[in-house]
Order: C-alpha cells, then sequence, then structure tokens
C-alpha cells in the first residue's frame, strides 16, 4: 500500500516514515501543502496522512482542493488541534479520519488499514481472491487455509496485486507501490519476480493475467 504523508514536523515524520514503511507501507513524505499536492497529480496512492498545519498551502485548503476535484482519497487527518469543532469541521470538509497528536503508533496503522479496505469495499481486515487471502493485521498470506511461503519481494508485489484484484498494473505502478527509491529494483525484476508467483499458485485456483499493454491482474481461476 503506497501512503503520502504530507507533515512538516521533521523529526515525527522522519520517524513515521520509517515506522510505516517497517509496517508493510511504501511510504512519500513531503513538508509543504504545494508538495504535497504536485505528488498527489503524479501518483496513484491508496491514502493520504495530513497534517493540517502544513506550509505553502495548509492541510485544510489541500482536503478541499481534493474533494472539488471529486478525489475518493482516504484522508487521515494529523493535528496537534484536538478540539470537538475542529475534528467535526474536518469530517465535514471531507476528511475520512482524525486523529490528535501524540498519538499511538499501532491506532495510526489500524485506522489507516481500515479506510483503505473500506474505500476497496472490504470490511474485514484481509484482502482476498479466491483461496489467496491477505490478513492486513499478521501480514502474512495463506492459500486455501494454508501459510503462503514467500520472499519479502514476492509478498510485496503479490501484496499490490491483492489489493487491487481484477484490476491491471503496470510494471512501473508495482514498483512505486511497494519498493522505495533506494531499492534499485527494474521493471524488468517485476517480470521475475511475477513468473516466480505464478510458479507458486499455479493449478492453485488463483492466478496473475498479463494484459497486454497495462500490466498485470490477480484473478480467481
Amino acid at each position: 500500500m503506497r501512503v503520502l504523508l504530507a507533515e512538516d514536523e521533521h523529526a515525527l515524520g522522519q520517524w513515521l516514515s520509517r515506522a510505516l514503511e517497517h509496517a508493510g507501507f511504501r511510504v512519500d513524505w513531503v513538508d509543504d501543502g504545494r508538495l504535497a499536492e504536485r505528488s498527489l497529480s503524479e501518483y496513484d496512492y491508496d491514502a493520504l496522512i495530513l497534517d493540517l498545519g502544513l506550509p505553502g498551502q495548509g492541510g485544510r485548503e489541500l482536503l478541499q482542493r481534493l474533494r472539488a476535484q471529486d478525489r475518493r482519497l482516504p484522508v487521515l487527518i494529523l493535528t496537534a488541534r484536538d478540539s470537538l469543532a475542529e475534528r467535526v469541521g474536518t469530517l465535514n470538509e471531507g476528511a475520512d479520519d482524525f486523529l490528535a497528536k501524540p498519538f499511538a503508533l499501532a491506532e495510526l496503522e489500524a485506522r489507516l488499514t481500515a479506510l483503505i479496505r473500506r474505500a476497496r469495499g472490504v470490511e474485514h481486515p484481509r484482502f482476498a481472491c479466491g483461496p489467496l487471502a491477505f490478513d492486513t493485521v499478521t501480514r502474512q498470506f495463506t492459500l486455501h487455509q494454508e501459510p503462503l511461503a514467500l520472499s519479502p519481494r514476492e509478498q510485496a508485489v503479490l501484496r499490490a496485486l491483492i489489493q487491487r484484484s481484477g484490476e491491471p498494473l503496470s510494471k512501473q505502478q508495482i514498483l512505486d507501490r511497494v519498493f522505495s527509491d533506494e531499492d534499485d529494483v527494474q521493471p524488468e525484476a517485476i517480470e521475475v519476480l511475477v513468473h516466480r508467483l505464478r510458479k507458486r499458485l499455479e493449478d492453485k485456483g488463483v492466478r496473475i493475467v498479463t494484459f497486454r499493454g497495462l500490466g498485470y491482474a490477480l484473478e480467481a481461476a
């Protein structure tokens, strides 16, 4: 899952980026509202974590512009202003959830995952495609209710596909969603990982389909 973090407190931004990446998220962190808007126009995100007190362009203005464009991206607000009026006003303006600073990392992770599940039309804490399932709590795949052993990179690719099951993702989209810039993974590596995953899923009731010119999609067989 790829998320955009818009937070101008550098110590908090660095810590939260590392913590969420350790939890399996791909995080892009910006410290200015204008940079956040630019990133949202350039990349496909699963959610936005938004601080209200951003320089350049405030979080509230960014949220209003996002909703005026009819962008349905889940937005989780982070703010030190924990008043009832602030919470109600922000939610009425289009935020999906609200978390006051300071907060517990476990609660943020749980709220963020729940927002993304609801946006995908999934209420249970897992994603599934046929007999293949990914539990967002344990961060484990099961196939026919048995644990599926995968390398970290195989799991990252399969996680991206199951979160968008039935929808094709290009090699570049998969790279953008699951690997950081420091990983130095080339698009050709995705072909190798998909080939390995196909072997693991062969004749198991779920498959990775290639859509010419569009990319790969996970489908029940």
